[in-house]
């Protein structure tokens, strides 16, 4: 949800300066995280899932400019897997205005995070058989081990180095949808729509 919410923010020119996010859960994962060093790691990916977002605004934050970010979880064994989750974004409006928008999820965790492991694997499974071959190469390669393309499905997506972190999920989704449409023949998709955006209609040169 961050990674949606931050990106319709920044983009839509409404500076998120206070992200702070409250967790209670009972099941294994629940109680692993309420190992000190275990919630540490957490802490910093549920931190760091803004960054990018941040960064591509120079409009709205001064360089190496961040929100406060506060990130809570605790371990409550009665609730099992059932996920409570409440979140609050303060964000600067026209004006020096302020706007806090406030969010309750309850959901059962391990169902959520079920099909995204199916996906994981499968998706895997499909880009390990997909090779091709660069402009002037003369062997054909596959992706790095690296897979950066299911950033789409993870919270704090590992990335080949000096590969660029994405976690915008949308950016994500349309590098896998672009991908695919490759792997049959089609041009990627670029939302721009200009032959129904102009008068004259026909196939624009």
């Amino acid at each position: 949800m961050k990674s949606v919410l931050v990106d319709f923010f920044v983009s839509a020119g409404i500076k998120p300066v206070s992200i702070v996010s409250y967790n209670h859960l009972g099941n294994n994962d629940g109680k692993n995280l309420s190992a000190p060093k275990q919630f540490r790691s957490k802490e910093i990916s549920k931190s760091n899932v803004v960054d990018d977002m941040v960064a591509s605004n120079g409009i709205l934050f001064e360089p190496g400019e961040h929100p406060d970010h506060c990130v809570v979880i605790k371990y409550v064994p009665y609730v099992g897997d059932s996920k409570r989750a409440m979140d609050e974004y303060t964000n600067e409006i026209f004006l020096g205005g302020k706007n806090t928008v406030v969010m309750h999820n309850t959901c059962e965790d391990s169902l959520l995070a079920s099909p995204l492991i199916l996906d994981l694997v499968i998706l895997t499974e499909l880009f390990q058989r997909v090779n091709f071959k660069m402009d002037g190469a003369t062997e054909y390669d596959g992706f790095h081990p690296v897979l950066s393309l299911l950033s789409f499905l993870l919270k704090a997506p590992l990335v080949p180095p000096g590969t660029p972190v994405v976690n915008a999920l949308f950016t994500q989704r349309e590098a896998i949808v672009n991908f695919m449409r490759a792997c049959v023949g089609l041009p990627p998709e670029n939302h721009m729509l200009l032959e129904h955006r102009v008068r004259c209609r026909g196939t624009l040169s």
